[in-house]
């Protein structure tokens, strides 16, 4: 190994240490790293045939995925103070009055409906889903523990995966991060995330069985405040100025290969009409343009091009490929699903899983001359799809709120890992054959 790529992998280590043990807050471990870089490069760097300095440093502020991303987080948090999310929580209340299984899938379709719109994982829709649950009183016609996990991770899987710019702004980043230059449909990405969607679906309907049957714990009262609080109303003429301009956003970035760079800006000129119909203030805005998930793809983008550039994830690539030279095109993918997602539930570092384990993915479709896309996709989408622990965030909370045992927890999730990990893998290298 080269120093610049000791320097490189040196400094990636900082960043995924400082994501993994909370040591910074959500999105500024990258910024520290892009600094790092900086460092290394005035101090090591000066007969580099890539220099690392300012410009490179910061150049994922530049990228136009990270800007069209970055204004459509502004639109969605608009998208989450309309009356939809309202309507999900009727429909809800109304199936689980009826009982039966019949009403639980639709419950869970429902949730997959309401997924759809606000996309997927966002906090403060399953927040205000497993608040819901947990208001329910128990009754033997549908039980909150049978609702407490299939409703939870229900609000990880559109039913019609639209809302994908975030992780198809990823896929972008890495990719572009490892020199794949051509521009790849978010269409086709999107259909990717329906595979996930539909093994989720599958076990769903099929776990219905092994589902505990006991009172859930019930969610506090700050849980069910915050979920009140993240839904506000507008006037009718708002509401439907946000939709349209979402719609409008959605649409444009779906085009990127037929109208090109006019789809990174027309989620800004949306995200400047609500601004101006006054639907969402200047600061909510800026919060939505600026926030961590956007800084964390900003600044992670030198980082990964540090790898590349140093020769490190080409390496690294050709070692695995000299492993992986017999392996199916299914079996590549799946295997680096598995260690994305594992890493990331053991870490709770979606972000970083993602960006440890897709270079090195690309690579190695590279080395073995195979199309590295199947691979790409697959590996972002699974950073977000593990869950089989309750380490953090939405599993933690659906375990505590259901009052799961371990055991009990387990034989839910274990097989809904793997059933989505199998469709997505599947759905991947049907997608973008390798």
């Amino acid at each position: 190994m080269t120093l610049q790529m000791i320097l490189a992998l040196g400094i990636l280590i900082i960043m995924l240490v400082l994501i993994m043990f909370d040591l910074m807050p959500f999105g500024a471990p990258p910024i520290f790293a892009s600094l790092l870089l900086v460092v290394a490069g005035a101090l090591f760097g000066a007969d580099w045939e890539v220099q690392w300095d300012v410009p490179y440093a910061f150049a994922g502020f530049c990228n136009s995925t990270v800007w069209m991303v970055a204004f459509f987080m502004a639109i969605l948090g608009a998208l989450q103070k309309t009356s939809a999310i309202e309507k999900v929580k009727d429909a809800m209340i109304a199936l689980v009055e009826k009982g039966g299984f019949k009403s639980y899938v639709l419950l869970v379709v429902v949730v997959m409906l309401g997924t759809t719109l606000v996309g997927s994982g966002q906090t403060a829709y399953y927040v205000l889903v497993l608040s819901l649950v947990a208001t329910i009183p128990y009754n033997k016609k549908m039980p909150n523990s049978k609702l407490m996990m299939p409703l939870g991770f229900a609000t990880n899987h559109p039913l019609i995966p639209i809302n994908v710019a975030l992780f198809y702004g990823v896929m972008t980043t890495v990719l572009q991060g490892s020199g794949y230059t051509e521009t790849v449909s978010m269409v086709s990405f999107a259909i990717v995330n329906a595979f996930i969607s539909v093994g989720f679906l599958v076990w769903a309907i099929i776990g219905y069985k092994v589902l505990p049957d006991h009172p859930a714990a019930g969610a506090t009262e700050e849980e069910q405040e915050r979920a009140k609080a993240e839904i506000n109303q507008m006037d009718p003429g708002q509401e439907k100025l946000t939709i349209a301009m979402f719609v409008v956003a959605i649409v444009a970035m779906m085009l990127v290969n037929q109208i090109g760079a006019l789809s990174y800006v027309i989620p800004g000129f949306c995200a400047f009409v609500l601004l101006c119909a006054k639907v969402i203030s200047w600061k909510e805005m800026r919060d939505g343009i600026f926030a961590p998930v956007v800084l964390m793809m900003a600044g992670v983008i030198p980082v990964a091009n540090a790898l590349a550039d140093s020769g490190f994830t080409a390496m690294i690539g050709d070692m695995i490929a000299g492993v992986a030279g017999g392996w199916s095109p299914f079996l590549i993918v799946f295997v680096f699903s598995l260690l994305t997602s594992t890493a990331a539930t053991f870490t709770g570092s979606n972000m970083g899983s993602v960006y440890i384990f897709a270079p090195i993915a690309i690579a190695t479709c590279t080395a073995l001359g195979v199309s590295p896309l199947a691979a790409a996709a697959a590996v972002t989408i699974s950073g977000w799809n593990g869950g089989y622990m309750p380490v953090d965030g939405m599993p933690a909370l659906i375990m505590g709120m259901g009052d799961y045992k371990l055991p009990e927890f387990w034989k839910f999730t274990v097989p809904m890992y793997l059933i989505r990990i199998i469709f997505l893998s599947i759905g991947a290298v049907i997608v973008f054959p390798m």
